[in-house]
């Protein structure tokens, strides 16, 4: 009979135990990072906070909440209390939709990067959520620059603790143009100053579009200079790189593939891609003949002297 209490006492102990470290994990698995703005709007607070909620619609309500929420010890400031209303939020296919009022166009323009940074590295924590678009009052969000702000992941806005957002750093980036007969890609260095909440992929497709600057003769612009980013983001080595349909309108008789192939061997110089899909308007055209393409020297030459 004692034999049998016992074992019953260690079975009931193993259950507890296995109860109590599922608990445990769930806790740790919901720990999230809260990020607001600091009170010198140079870079980015964040407070770890546990969410209360399980599904994703209700989290991203809860955190929506939280980034509204004003400090009582004026720590940081809230990123959503600038004088700004969310209209609506939703989440579809794995993009948290972001729908403000026309306030939001008020904000100070390095304000409003921090805000948008500070939105997308919040909700991107919910499991499920790996981008993040706004619009104000149902139409296109436009940067300071007059781009289109397309759909924005975290790693988008460079986030050091401790350093500001909003710095310049000096890059020297590999690009890829053309040569005189437009059958050929051109290898040229190029350096650029540039603000620290841009990603350096964005930095080299925005290059791409400027075309050479003048100061190596002998290479011309692969991609029409009306071209729009629409978005570039990087996930698992493989770089997203969204723009309008003027990419597909040929400059200096370089045909699409050589075009797609100088925007390709420009971002697998970064570290962190290995592999670039090019979309236009959202899609990958059927006139492309891959879906993913990989770096292709073949099509490479040297300047001739």
């Amino acid at each position: 009979m004692k034999k049998n209490v016992m074992i019953l006492f260690l079975m009931l102990s193993a259950v507890w135990l296995i109860a109590c470290n599922r608990e445990i994990e769930e806790k740790e698995e919901t720990g999230y990072q809260i990020f607001y703005i600091s009170n010198s709007e140079t870079k980015l607070e964040t407070k770890p906070y546990q969410v209360e909620t399980s599904g994703k619609y209700e989290q991203l309500n809860e955190l929506l909440a939280c980034l509204g929420a004003t400090s009582d010890k004026l720590e940081y400031k809230a990123p959503l209390a600038y004088g700004f209303r969310v209209l609506d939020a939703q989440i579809r296919r794995g993009v948290a939709y972001i729908n403000v009022d026309a306030a939001y166009k008020e904000l100070h323009p390095n304000t409003e990067v921090l805000v948008r940074a500070a939105l997308v590295n919040t909700l991107t924590q919910i499991e499920g959520v790996d981008y993040v678009s706004m619009t104000v009052e149902g139409r296109q969000l436009y940067d300071n620059a007059g781009e289109a702000v397309g759909r924005m992941s975290a790693d988008q806005f460079i986030y050091n603790d401790g350093n500001e957002i909003n710095t310049y750093e000096l890059a020297r980036v590999k690009l890829y143009f053309a040569n005189e007969t437009g059958d050929k890609l051109i290898a040229a260095y190029r350096e650029k100053h540039y603000s620290t909440n841009m990603s350096m992929e964005r930095l080299i497709v925005e290059e791409m579009i400027a075309g050479p600057s003048g100061q190596v003769e002998g290479i011309y612009p692969t991609i029409n200079s009306n071209t729009k980013i629409l978005g570039v983001t990087t996930k698992d080595g493989i770089c997203y790189v969204n723009m309008d349909a003027n990419f597909l309108q040929v400059e200096n008789n370089v045909s699409n593939q050589l075009a797609i192939y100088s925007i390709v061997n420009s971002l697998v110089e970064l570290p962190n891609v290995n592999k670039v899909q090019i979309l236009i308007n959202g899609e990958v055209p059927l006139s492309f003949s891959k879906a993913v393409y990989e770096r292709n020297l073949d099509c490479v030459t040297t300047l001739e002297k």
